[in-house]
């Protein structure tokens, strides 16, 4: 039954794009047949320094990377790919033997690992664990939206702040400093909730916000949030407005 909902999620990926790096031509063209049947729009490259250059250029959604090549090996593509666009998701493609590389591989947030030789069950799962991690980060980041308010930038969050929606608040934020604006409005939905990992995400905002130059207010919260800030200290690190009219007015 998994094996069938696997080869569904698949199937319903339409010119995707996907990048495969090996520097085995054999290795390469096997991937094409396999990947050709489920619709992708299918780039590949035979070295680290080539696929990097093809991935900036096409901006694939999921990349599959040896492991073991000359040159720039696997894991410093994982590396430099996270540098850049850290939703992209990456799965390595590993020998007999390299489970201490596959695990390094997991630790620098990569997807999945597959082991050579390659079999189309296991290439199914790897790319079904990709796409869904993919659904799930797409659907995080509408949770966080930005727009210009006079001097302001605001910085919407809905949802839950997590771990998951990391990425895109740091993102938000890097507008600001891109942007340069010297102050930002972290404005809260009513319904939106805060884990301990957001609570550590937000501080750690704040605290690059004062190395940054950028104040950060809040706007919107809770009463239940706003004791919750209090108990772990983080309102007294920023200001709090009950809306974000309030917030902008008196800046």
């Amino acid at each position: 039954m998994a094996d069938n909902a696997d080869k569904k999620d698949i199937e319903n990926i339409k010119q995707e794009k996907i990048l495969v790096i090996d520097d085995e031509k054999t290795t390469l063209k096997m991937f094409r047949l396999f990947l050709d049947i489920y619709g992708f729009d299918i780039h590949t490259a035979e070295s680290g320094e080539e696929g990097l250059e093809l991935f900036d250029r096409e901006k694939p959604s999921i990349v599959l990377t040896d492991i073991k090549m000359p040159g720039m090996d696997g894991i410093e593509v994982l590396k430099e790919i996270k540098k850049r666009a850290p939703a992209t998701e990456v799965i390595v493609i590993t020998g007999h033997g390299d489970m201490d590389l596959a695990i390094q591989a997991l630790n620098l947030d990569a997807a999945d690992f597959i082991n050579k030789p390659i079999q189309r069950q296991s290439l199914e799962h790897g790319l079904a664990r990709a796409r869904e991690r993919l659904k799930i980060a797409r659907s995080h980041q509408k949770d966080v939206e930005t727009k210009m308010e006079g001097n302001n930038l605001i910085i919407r969050v809905q949802g839950n702040v997590s771990s998951q929606n990391d990425q895109y608040l740091k993102d938000a934020y890097n507008q600001a400093i891109q942007n340069s604006v010297k102050r930002v409005v972290l404005q809260f939905d009513p319904s939106t909730s805060v884990n301990g990992a957001g609570i550590a995400i937000l501080t750690q905002l704040v605290l690059d916000s004062e190395k940054d130059g950028i104040e950060i207010v809040m706007a919107g919260l809770s009463d239940n949030f706003k004791r919750v800030f209090d108990i772990v200290g983080l309102s007294r690190m920023v200001r709090l407005y009950a809306t974000v009219e309030d917030a902008c007015l008196r800046y």
